[in-house]
């Protein structure tokens, strides 16, 4: 029997049809955020055989179950925490129990007191503090970024971690596979060598072509001898200091020292056992330090398991608690319809809500999603500022000069449903203020968008940023 060119294309149709409906109805039945089932439904009608690949490689989420063992991954959480002994909460306002509540009994974050934290808003200061903890590391240094390139900066950073290690002091990194896939990996070999423990984070062979891109370490953790922690949303990159060709690079990082540093430590942990199969555990990396300042702190970490979104539904809480204020910084913002409600909600509530997202980030597509959202706030309240220093990549809440939350979360629809990501929530006054002024600050520096301007965007620019954002979900 002979096919010609015309009964083939017709049997493929029809057998793509076939397909299509299968996946659609696959779709629905998983009951899960609408505008996501909405956005894969017009993928696969719309773009023929495409919308089959990207389906394959980036909306099959059958595999979280077997990727990430939430209850085993729990139970060595902890089983971790335990060690860090007895702890003091402090003294918590009753309007924020609910919220250290809600971290507790979704993310097993422990509230931690009597910490001190220094916010750092430079990149070369994170970069100088970051080199100068390493090298008086005595017993181990944990190490996680989604992103640690061999450039100087990279360079000089595995530098000071093996000639940790061959000091005798036990050094772990993880990388996340995507996050630094065009890196050589003998730059990696190299760290092992001189004995470093190094291991990347769900190995992909072809990033692009796998579903597994879905679900990325997105997190950036330093832990030197249970004492003394990093966390924020630098990485480490020659860009991160250097900066862009049209500005320099904003980010911020909290570095810990106390009790707190605990939660960081558990979670580097609970990672390091799921990349390397290797449990490390016991009270050593866990030291009792006592009363260091005074901050309390819960390190909240997310992952794609389950259906509670933790750090986006701690920014929701938190928002709905706000009296006075709350400022948020992002590099990139693609809410889901929750967050958008309860940021409208804050705002139309008479808090003074204002957002901050770059003018111009390192994303075209992302910029082109965050402005088409910007129009749904700012009808409600939301005062809009477009930062024209540079990339702005700070992922930064501050709410009513008590309560903030630095980490690695963008708000975007991966970070919320589809990266692992942790974010340090500090209830302290002087914290908050810091992160307040840092926020004032970058304002200087930054264009407000007023209803005008934002109506007379060209035509083609809102039917460009209209058909992006029908994708955000899948970005």
């Amino acid at each position: 029997m002979s096919w010609d060119n015309t009964t083939l294309t017709g049997a493929l149709y029809w057998l793509y049809c076939i397909v299509a409906i299968v996946l659609m109805v696959r779709v629905m039945l998983k009951n899960r955020d609408s505008v996501k089932t909405l956005a894969w439904m017009m993928v696969l009608l719309f773009l023929p055989f495409l919308g089959l690949l990207l389906y394959f490689f980036f909306g099959r989420d059958t595999r979280r179950e077997k990727l990430i063992g939430r209850r085993l991954l729990s139970q060595i959480k902890q089983r971790d925490q335990l060690y860090a002994g007895l702890y003091d909460q402090g003294e918590i306002p009753q309007e924020y129990s609910t919220l250290v509540s809600f971290f507790k009994n979704s993310a097993l974050a422990n509230p931690f007191a009597y910490n001190h934290i220094d916010v750092i808003t430079e990149t070369s200061a994170f970069a100088s503090s970051l080199l100068r903890e390493l090298k008086v590391a005595k017993e181990h240094i944990h190490v996680q970024f989604y992103i640690f390139e061999n450039d100087s900066f990279g360079r000089e950073v595995a530098t000071v971690l093996m000639d940790k290690a061959r000091q005798g002091v036990e050094v772990r990194l993880i990388y996340d596979s995507v996050g630094c896939w065009n890196v050589d990996k003998d730059f990696y070999e190299q760290m092992r060598c001189a004995g470093v423990y190094v291991e990347s984070f769900l190995k992909v062979r072809f990033p692009l072509f796998t579903n597994k891109v879905n679900y990325r370490n997105h997190r950036k953790i330093v832990v030197i001898d249970g004492k003394i922690g990093f966390v924020g949303g630098c990485n480490i990159a020659d860009r991160y200091l250097q900066g862009l060709k049209w500005g320099r690079w904003r980010d911020t990082m909290l570095l810990l020292r106390g009790a707190a540093v605990h939660g960081l430590q558990a979670s580097f942990l609970v990672d390091w056992y799921f990349t390397s199969r290797t449990l490390v555990s016991g009270k050593r990396y866990f030291p009792h330090e006592g009363r260091v300042g005074d901050a309390i702190v819960q390190v909240v970490p997310s992952n794609p398991v389950g259906e509670v979104r933790t750090i986006m539904s701690g920014v929701v809480k938190l928002l709905s608690t706000a009296k006075n204020y709350v400022y948020l910084q992002t590099p990139y913002f693609m809410p889901n319809e929750p967050f958008l409600l309860a940021l409208r909600s804050a705002a139309m509530s008479g808090a003074d809500v204002r957002l901050m997202i770059p003018m111009r980030s390192d994303s075209w597509v992302a910029d082109h999603i965050s402005m088409s959202y910007l129009g749904d706030v700012m009808k409600a309240g939301v005062k809009v500022y477009l930062y024209s220093g540079g990339m702005l990549h700070s992922k930064t809440v501050v709410c009513d000069d008590y309560v903030s939350s630095v980490g690695s979360a963008n708000l975007d629809f991966r970070s919320f449903y589809y990266n692992f990501e942790v974010n340090a929530f500090v209830y302290d006054k002087s914290v908050a203020l810091g992160l307040k002024r840092a926020f004032l600050d970058d304002a200087e520096h930054c264009h407000q968008l007023t209803w005008s301007e934002y109506c007379a965007r060209p035509f083609l620019h809102r039917c460009l940023e209209s058909f992006a954002r029908l994708f955000s979900p899948l970005l």
